[in-house]
């Protein structure tokens, strides 16, 4: 099938290349007129605005946005909702808010255009081994675009999930339960290296990958990890988050739903981004007023 992929970055370049393998044409287009010439080598058909990539597509055009999440997102759901005609269909399958895309699937309904919510998992890897994809919408239009979100997939790997919305909110749920799953690997890892035993970590990963319960392809990566750096020595311990995880907790509370590894695995990287806690200062402060017990002095102290 022919259709667009507007965004070049690694998903979308990557979804771009995969697509082109199995014989799809695609139209792309970035704000890196770098990154379209790199697409346009590998055979896809360049385009210069939203505009010349509409007017490259045939009916029903199919659109699909991969691009950072919020204004960025809302901005061109509202173009393109402008530059299609009836008929035709507008996907995210970035990690937009699933609230969001309830709102930008009523904007587009509105003016006859089909509009998916995508949740895409894969990263970097996806070239090689697919895509897993959450779709959210209607039938009709998930119909339309089956063929290329086969050809992205793994056996299996997608699945129309529930009406508008759905897609993002299970692929918001995905990544929640991805930070939970991290921090417990993270903090196991942890645990093995005070041991006092010589443990060859990307050895054991890869002996839990054996028909053992815990594994994963995470504790694949993890193994990957630690044969590329076994002390983990050129890696600065500051873990960032995308949005997902907080959106997570969110609707957990909201819900009234208990979900504490997943809260405390989102806590967990605060924490990786302070130099020196000013909570854990008052800790040491009132061991030290309570029970005399010692302090250490700051780092500007000390130096």
């Amino acid at each position: 099938m022919k259709l667009a992929m507007v965004g070049l970055g690694k998903m979308g370049a990557n979804m771009t290349l995969r697509l082109l393998r199995d014989g799809h044409k695609v139209v792309v287009t970035d704000h890196s007129a770098e990154k379209i010439k790199e697409a346009e080598s590998e055979g896809a058909i360049g385009a210069t605005s939203n505009q010349d990539l509409v007017a490259k597509l045939d009916a029903p055009r199919v659109v699909w946005l991969m691009i950072p999440a919020g204004e960025i997102t809302n901005n061109a759901v509202r173009e393109f909702a402008e530059l299609l005609s009836p008929g035709d269909l507008l996907i995210d399958g970035g990690n937009s808010r699933w609230t969001d895309s309830v709102e930008h699937h009523k904007y587009c309904s509105e003016r006859q255009i089909k509009f998916l919510d995508v949740g895409v998992s894969g990263g970097v890897w996806g070239l090689e081994v697919g895509y897993c994809q959450m779709a959210g919408g209607e039938r009709d239009a998930f119909d339309i675009v089956e063929p290329a979100m086969k050809s992205l997939a793994p056996p299996n790997g997608y699945q129309l999930v529930g009406a508008a919305g759905a897609g993002h909110f299970s692929k918001m749920i995905h990544n929640g339960i991805e930070y939970g799953m991290m921090e417990a690997y993270a903090e196991g890892f942890e645990i093995l290296k005070a041991s006092g035993y010589d443990y060859d970590l990307a050895a054991l990963a890869d002996l839990w990958n054996q028909g053992s319960v815990v594994r994963s392809w995470l504790l694949e990566l993890a193994g990957e990890a630690f044969r590329e750096d076994p002390d983990l020595s050129k890696i600065r311990g500051y873990v960032n988050d995308s949005g997902e995880g907080r959106w997570t907790v969110f609707e957990a509370i909201d819900r009234d739903v208990p979900a504490p590894v997943l809260t405390m695995s989102l806590f967990a990287r605060f924490v990786s981004r302070q130099d020196e806690s000013f909570a854990a200062k008052v800790l040491a402060a009132l061991r030290n007023q309570f029970g005399g017990h010692a302090v250490k002095s700051s780092k500007s102290e000390s130096s």
